[in-house]
């Protein structure tokens, strides 16, 4: 089994109506950091992860989610 690391930042910013850029401004990376979490291939630091987080007002763990693949 592999475990994949899914994330829901993607649903939150549509939600929010904020942009990759508008994102990455408000936790401080560049709008490519936003993107390759968006398509799993980045993970996020713990710091960043809470910081993401905070910006949508919900748990870590509500944003990204570990999933075991098959």
């Amino acid at each position: 089994m592999k475990t994949l690391f899914k994330n829901e930042i993607k649903v939150y910013r549509a939600k929010f109506n904020l942009s990759q850029g508008d994102l990455a401004s408000k936790v401080g990376v560049r709008r490519e950091t936003i993107g390759n979490l968006e398509h799993g291939k980045y993970n996020p630091s713990l710091m960043l992860a809470m910081q993401i987080a905070a910006v949508f007002e919900v748990k870590v763990d509500d944003l990204f989610k570990l999933v075991e693949n098959k």
